[in-house]
């Protein structure tokens, strides 16, 4: 089975070029689309989208994927520069499209006998990139009737009523809510609550601590995060670190990733090979994770208060086994 599916034939050409290339930088780089969302911190949903032409990819997730599959900066962003060019025209030709279509169906509601002409016109599109140009209906040619000339306001003794009850209604309202600002504030003063004097000032309740607030997308924190998946809790990404590695085999790498801002680490193994295992460990505490279809995994996470607290060992299939912090 294919790994990409066929881009949509109705795409621009040139952001159809632009959505092959990403695909071709990540096949290049055996990196499977869960270790691109990781490394460059859009999920995996959003890139399943850039890449079959569905939405436009952003362009920090470009520049992202240029530093991490190593490719040159500058000649990926013009390529999307022309991309985007090519999706806002697309854009605006569907909404002038969407927008003819509405103006008919207003006017065949209202009875206009040339609504179905003019739906034909407005709708068929023009050549080259720009807009399609929307037509209208000619009127016969002639002289045209004479504008009835603008109302004048009124300025007679209802509209002056009118403004005296309002301003009236408005002075009344004030005067309630300053009475009652008053009579609170004294009854404050001069009763407890079981009707007594007060002999001082309220002492006022001390407020709880406000709880610890997670950045917008993580989902967790410290013993929270245990044995959670760090993509799906937003801890990876811009909030993840590789804070050891080490070789496995001839191809094998295997890392420990720590979040600081979740609290959690996990293991992670890339170059494998199906059935290969990974394993992170932390106070006695460890998890697990096999590589299937793709060359990568990464295990659940462990809570840990530093990243140095956790190991990363991989076993690969042949038996070869490698730990971070050996030798």
């Amino acid at each position: 089975m294919p790994r990409w599916k066929a881009l949509p034939d109705e795409l621009d050409p040139r952001i159809t070029e632009f959505a092959s290339q990403l695909r071709r930088l990540i096949d290049r780089s055996g990196l499977s689309l869960a270790a691109v969302a990781d490394r460059t911190g859009y999920s995996k949903t959003s890139w399943e989208r850039y890449l079959n032409g569905r939405l436009l990819a952003p362009r920090g997730a470009v520049v992202a994927l240029a530093e991490v599959t190593g490719t040159d900066t500058g000649h990926l962003t013009t390529m999307w520069e022309l991309a985007e060019r090519a999706w806002s025209r697309s854009e605006l030709r569907r909404d002038l499209t969407m927008e003819a279509l509405r103006i008919s169906q207003a006017r065949a509601a209202l009875g206009d006998p040339g609504a179905g002409t003019n739906a034909s016109t407005e709708t068929r599109g023009g050549s080259g990139d720009g807009p399609a140009p929307v037509r209208h209906a000619t009127a016969p040619a002639g002289p045209a009737p004479p504008a009835p000339p603008p109302p004048r306001p009124s300025t007679g003794p209802s509209r002056r009523r009118r403004a005296a009850l309002i301003l009236t209604g408005l002075l009344g309202a004030l005067l309630f809510a300053v009475g009652a600002v008053l009579l609170t504030d004294l009854g404050d003063r001069f009763a407890g609550d079981d009707g007594r004097k007060a002999v001082g000032p309220a002492t006022a309740t001390p407020s709880a601590p406000p709880s610890t607030t997670l950045p917008a997308g993580v989902k967790c924190a410290g013993a929270g995060c245990a044995g959670q998946d760090p993509e799906a809790m937003g801890c990876g990404g811009a909030f993840a670190t590789t804070v050891s590695r080490a070789r496995v085999g001839t191809t094998g790498q295997v890392e420990v990733r720590y979040s600081r801002t979740c609290r959690a680490a996990w293991a992670r193994i890339t170059g494998a090979a199906p059935g290969d295992t990974v394993r992170v460990t932390a106070a006695g505490t460890s998890q697990n994770a096999t590589v299937d279809a793709d060359a990568d995994a990464y295990t659940p996470m462990v809570a840990v208060a530093e990243g140095a607290d956790a190991t990363a060992c991989a076993t690969l299939r042949s038996g070869t086994r490698g730990c971070t912090g050996e030798g």
